[in-house]
């Protein structure tokens, strides 16, 4: 009965990672336009398996900092946030997510699109 308890839950586990992958992995963010937008900080968050809340620094239509204020997620999953500086270096959400930690980028991606909407 405890090994039927054990597999089931992985089993579970399992699916609800590749859906929630296959979900993210559609997800597209794109960098809404800074033209006009006041300088300020602005908050972001994702509603994902992997929840994220982000502050993003706007200064002269330009992103100038992203902070993490919340990432829930496996120690895989904080590794994703290495693409907060290619981000502002880009100025555009268009950059490579982090392999193995995919749908924590993609939750990233998504909040700071949702921050400055």
């Amino acid at each position: 009965m405890r090994h039927f308890c054990k597999a089931s839950l992985l089993v579970i586990l399992t699916i609800l990672i590749v859906n929630c992958s296959i979900i993210l992995s559609s997800i597209q963010p794109t960098l809404p336009s800074l033209s006009g937008k006041p300088n300020g900080v602005y908050r972001g968050k994702t509603d994902t398996p992997f929840p994220v809340i982000l502050d993003v620094s706007v200064q002269n239509e330009q992103l100038i900092e992203i902070k993490i204020i919340e990432h829930y997620c496996s120690p895989i999953g904080k590794q994703a946030e290495k693409i907060i500086p290619e981000i502002i270096k880009h100025q555009s959400l268009d950059v490579d997510v982090v392999s193995g930690a995919t749908t924590s980028s993609k939750s990233i991606l998504k909040a700071v699109e949702n921050a400055l909407q």
